[in-house]
């Protein structure tokens, strides 16, 4: 070992020691105390030597334990330049820094990388501190998503987003929720979960705050493909035999042996009834091809247009009503390169069903107007927008108007707005809405990066 000069001096140091006072005894019960003028000075001596021995020792430990305290691992001690019996331990207190230097350096090394892997993902990472809600780390993840640059305690998240802090601080380890919140009048989903660690005896909550919006809205989707292929179906398969049956017993009333009969008024009365039946029948029928047309779109045509020359033919194709309405129409676009791969005739539909709307919602309004514009966002999705000076809609209906079968207006079918989310979501793009009632409407649609 490593300290084994070291004890052998020390074991020698006592055994000296040991038999000087065994001398120094035997000479004071003999009472010869002319040789205690020669052992008194050597015991004295040989008592500072140890003394000396083990304070050089202990100061060589106390420089370890202080680079230790302040983890300075980079010290070293001379070994060549030391007393002879303090190399072995310096040379230990050598190899120790060294072994601890490693360790820091791969705790360091770990730390940096865990660090680049937290910043690069797209879910939000918060800590606190439960005792105190001190804020002990937090990524750039969740600042872009909760729009907020700092934070120094949980507490201050009560001041921007009061119904999310309440969430977060209920929920237990290893407990998870869906929160929806408003982000630039926009309302979106995100998924928390929680859980507990222990840093330097501390109990820290840590939470993960993923924006789960375009997952949910796909799975969402899908669900309603199954459904009205399924709802689409039962009501083709028994309305169409009651429209037919309707139009054979009409055409049966109509035959001339029962026209000349002596119940003709009361056949009149029959066929009215006839007719309704007939009618409505075939609206039912209408009305639900119209939804089957959500089902028909699976494959694109994409193609790679400038946004410029999509909304040159919009403004064409829609002046005319327009200006007949009397409303203006903007078109914003500082980029006349930027340009989209879409399938044209589908987003050109979209854009459409979107300033129909539009001229819908501001037809009742003074200086009536419809914003068309496009810009890159710094994650190089293509974002073109349709807004409006309208009367805008509350916030509980923000998260309806794309479901299938809900309209605003009482002449809606409800299949616009579905029909665009759709068509998006083919697209792997996605469409949101920002509203604010009694100011307006914007209609965002989010296309990925062109590969």
């Amino acid at each position: 070992m490593i300290f084994n000069r070291y004890e052998y001096r020390l074991v020698f140091r006592v055994l000296a020691l040991l038999v000087t006072l065994m001398l120094l005894a035997l000479i004071t019960v003999q009472a010869q105390y002319i040789y205690l003028v020669v052992l008194v000075p050597i015991v004295i001596f040989e008592v500072m030597d140890m003394i000396r021995f083990q304070k050089k020792a202990l100061d060589e430990v106390d420089q370890f334990v202080e680079s230790v305290h302040y983890r300075d691992f980079s010290r070293h001690f001379d070994v060549r330049r030391a007393p002879t019996e303090l190399k072995p331990l310096r040379k230990g207190f050598n190899d120790i820094n060294t072994t601890f230097k490693m360790i820091s350096r791969e705790r360091e090394t770990q730390y940096q990388y865990l660090q680049k892997i937290l910043e690069l993902v797209d879910t939000g990472i918060l800590s606190y501190e439960q005792e105190t809600g001190e804020i002990g780390w937090i990524n750039e993840s969740f600042k872009k998503l909760m729009g907020i640059p700092y934070l120094k305690s949980i507490q201050s998240l009560e001041k921007r987003e009061e119904q999310l802090y309440n969430e977060v601080t209920a929920l237990k380890a290893g407990e998870s929720k869906l929160v929806a919140i408003t982000r630039n009048q926009q309302q979106i989903k995100i998924l928390v979960t929680a859980s507990i660690l222990r840093s330097n005896e501390k109990p820290f909550k840590l939470l993960a705050f993923q924006n789960v919006s375009e997952a949910l809205d796909e799975t969402e989707s899908k669900a309603w493909q199954k459904l009205l292929n399924v709802m689409t179906h039962e009501i083709m398969n028994s309305v169409a035999p009651i429209s037919s049956l309707a139009d054979t017993l009409k055409n049966r009333l109509q035959s001339p042996d029962l026209v000349n009969s002596a119940l003709n008024g009361e056949l009149e009365d029959l066929e009215l009834g006839i007719d309704t039946i007939k009618r409505r029948s075939d609206g039912l029928l209408k009305f639900t091809e119209s939804y089957r047309n959500l089902n028909k779109i699976t494959k694109l045509d994409l193609r790679k247009i400038l946004v410029c020359d999509l909304f040159e033919n919009l403004s064409s194709l829609m002046q005319p009503t327009l200006e007949k309405k009397h409303i203006g129409l903007d078109i914003i676009l500082r980029d006349l390169s930027l340009g989209v791969e879409v399938d044209t005739n589908l987003i050109e539909q979209v854009l459409i069903n979107l300033l129909i709307n539009a001229i819908e919602a501001v037809k009742d309004r003074e200086n009536p107007c419809i914003t068309l514009s496009a810009e890159m966002q710094a994650n190089h999705k293509i974002v073109i927008k349709v807004s409006d000076n309208g009367a805008g809609m509350p916030p509980e209906l923000l998260d309806k108007i794309f479901i299938p079968f809900f309209s605003t207006r009482k002449t809606g079918s409800g299949i616009g707005l579905s029909l665009c989310k759709q068509i998006m979501l083919l697209h792997k793009g996605n469409i949101q809405v920002q509203s604010i009632e009694g100011k307006g409407s914007a209609f965002l649609l989010s296309f990925p990066p062109a590969p």
